[in-house]
């Protein structure tokens, strides 16, 4: 097996000859003979273990044997310990789900502050064809029933090829340690159920399954290929950037032949599931949002908007500003400094007659039954009516500041509109400079 690892890694990963990378390893056979062979081919590595603290004294025996095998392989060990079961109930999410986001978010802070380029993880071909299964029961698309790429951005798979028996008599001919999961026999999870009782039928009615499902997943790789071009091509007429909106036109939508499949496809990136419901936004009424983990996506008038969704829900309302540069919910800064030039003003700045205001002055969210004054109009108005006339959408509305003076009185629609009661007249001395 070693000399065809050496020839696979060469002619699909010749670049970590060069590169410092970590190898997450549970202390499972898989990962320790993963260890072993690049130990063998001489490659500079890094360990990397999570402990999950699922099973007791098993899981801190097993964090004491990768630690050990680091001092037998001379290679640096990395650990770290979760309250996985915590994290699971807090994000009300399963404990195989959490454990990957536990363990992928830290392999992204590691790579970041001990600079590797890359985490290798040791599924083999077994996986994969488990994988192909369990994604089949849940109704995956294309993606799913590709099986695990060998490369996603940081993470390499490069056992992908080899299959679980190859693994096992490598570690069994050199005499290779490690350390049994008691419940990789367990039935309760789908994976096992697969594992255990389907697979091995498989292998029974079709020996050489493994290379059948390669190819198979090789002609899904290929079609998903195509797919991909054909959704960019749409992609140029459907979709235009907005600031920090993407905005999917929906009549252009509506006209393709299947508009579930291609919306699917445009967002699936967005970690939406709900794909009946995205759907049915084409033909809501504005204002209706379907929110995903990460994002929300709004019907307005003629388009989707998708924005990332804010997840700091105790961000402040209001601040208090006076003279100088102030952050806001670290979503702009405003700067207010006297005025030394006579500048011209645009959205992003206004000038203000200095004896018309008041410090500290409040820059905060708007509310119902708020008005202004606005420049270039008679009379006051409603900035719920302005909004309207503006044409702006719910997430526009929502991003909206008000720069008020201490009456409360507006000053400044941030970056929309100027109150007209507080503008410089010629004759103005003490003149403000108010920017975002």
């Amino acid at each position: 097996m070693l000399q065809d690892f050496k020839l696979h890694i060469e002619d699909n990963f010749s670049f970590l000859k060069e590169k410092r990378f970590l190898i997450a390893v549970s202390g499972g056979i898989d990962s320790v003979v993963l260890c072993y062979l690049f130990h063998a081919l001489k490659y500079s590595f890094a360990i990397a273990h999570c402990n999950f603290k699922l099973r007791g004294e098993e899981s801190d025996e097993d964090e004491d044997f990768v630690k050990t095998l680091g001092s037998t392989l001379q290679v640096e060990v990395f650990t770290e310990s979760f309250k996985t079961e915590n994290y699971s109930k807090e994000q009300k999410t399963s404990i195989q789900i959490a454990a990957r986001e536990l363990r992928y978010n830290w392999f992204n802070k590691l790579i970041k502050k001990r600079n590797f380029s890359y985490v290798l993880t040791a599924h083999h071909a077994d996986d994969n064809l488990e994988t192909f299964f369990i994604n089949l029961t849940r109704g995956s698309g294309i993606d799913g029933l590709i099986g695990i790429p060998k490369k996603n951005e940081n993470i390499l798979r490069p056992l992908l090829k080899f299959s679980r028996e190859e693994i096992e008599k490598y570690a069994l001919k050199k005499e290779i340690r490690w350390r049994e999961d008691a419940s990789n026999a367990e039935q309760k999870y789908l994976r096992n159920k697969i594992r255990h009782s389907l697979i091995p039928v498989l292998k029974e009615i079709e020996p050489n399954i493994l290379n059948t499902f390669g190819k198979v997943s090789k002609n899904l790789s290929e079609s998903k290929s195509i797919i991909d071009d054909k959704i960019r091509e749409v992609s140029e007429d459907l979709i235009e950037k907005d600031g920090d909106f993407i905005k999917i036109n929906i009549s252009k939508v509506l006209n393709l032949s299947n508009p579930k499949t291609y919306l699917y496809h445009l967002l699936k990136e967005f970690n939406f599931t709900e794909w009946n419901n995205v759907k049915d936004l084409l033909k809501s009424q504005t204002g209706k949002v379907i929110s995903s983990k990460t994002h929300e996506i709004l019907r307005d008038r003629d388009f989707l908007l998708l924005q990332k969704r804010k997840l700091n829900k105790d961000s402040k309302r209001s601040y208090e500003i006076n003279l100088g540069t102030y952050k806001v919910n670290n979503e702009f800064s405003i700067s207010v400094e006297k005025n030394t030039k006579n500048e011209a003003v645009n959205k992003k700045s206004i000038l203000v007659n200095k004896n018309l205001v008041t410090f500290p002055m409040i820059i905060r969210k708007w509310e119902v039954g708020d008005f202004f004054y606005p420049t270039g109009m008679k009379g006051k108005k409603k900035v719920s009516k302005f909004f309207k006339d503006e044409k702006l959408s719910k997430f526009e509305k929502e991003r909206i500041w008000l720069l008020c003076n201490q009456k409360n009185e507006i000053v400044w629609i941030v970056g929309k509109r100027q109150d007209r009661r507080f503008v410089p007249s010629i004759s103005s001395k003490d003149v403000l400079k108010i920017s975002i």
